[in-house]
């Protein structure tokens, strides 16, 4: 069953086949990233963890197109390498899909750090939160989050506790991280809130 406080429904293309994640319990996990076209041109590319059992059938290849729902997750990454938080989608259905591309999460939680609000070079407001995100035997996802404009005025009014409830996609973005060995391009995932109501 779906959490209410965590939905990201997802339709995109396959740009690398499922490969070994991780084990848990009996079950062995994949994973696979998905390429999902914005608006502007743009695209995301968005890390998919899903059952083996869950891939079978599909045939899930280079350029397949599938629909999936699921939850968005986060993990803390303690090997040193890559982003300390990891942001994924954890996938509870899969099908093959031919639709247009859908990036949508709907997320409730719990704000958990002070709102960060900025301007951009060119005038424009944003708002980061990080939000924590219950799911199920008392465990958390803390999610950040980056909201625009009008909306990150309203959330950088929001104080710490505040339950919220939001509207938004899951993005990735590069960047480059400075190393002891020399610049490494990164990818961090965050979600781009479009709309804003009361938890």
């Amino acid at each position: 069953m779906e959490s209410v406080n965590n939905i990201a429904i997802l339709h995109g293309m396959v740009t690398e086949p499922p490969r070994f994640s991780h084990m848990g319990g009996t079950d062995k996990y994949m994973t696979f990233p998905l390429k999902i076209g914005r608006l502007s041109g743009k695209c995301d590319l968005i890390n998919i963890i899903a059952r083996e059992d869950m891939l079978t059938g599909h045939e899930i290849t280079e350029k397949k197109r599938l629909y999936i729902t699921g939850e968005v997750r986060s993990f803390n990454n303690k090997t040193g390498e890559g982003s300390r938080l990891v942001i994924t989608v954890f996938a509870k259905e899969i099908e093959c899909s031919d639709d247009d591309s859908l990036n949508s999460i709907v997320l409730r939680g719990v704000i958990c750090k002070p709102p960060t609000l900025r301007r951009t070079p060119m005038g424009r407001l944003i708002c980061d939160i990080m939000l924590a995100v219950n799911r199920r035997y008392g465990r958390s996802d803390y999610l950040p989050c980056i909201a625009w404009g009008r909306v990150a005025q309203v959330l950088a009014e929001r104080n710490v506790g505040d339950d919220v409830c939001l509207l938004g996609r899951m993005q990735s973005r590069h960047y480059i991280k400075a190393t002891e060995t020399g610049p490494e391009e990164r990818t961090a995932y965050e979600i781009s809130i479009i709309s804003l109501d009361e938890a």
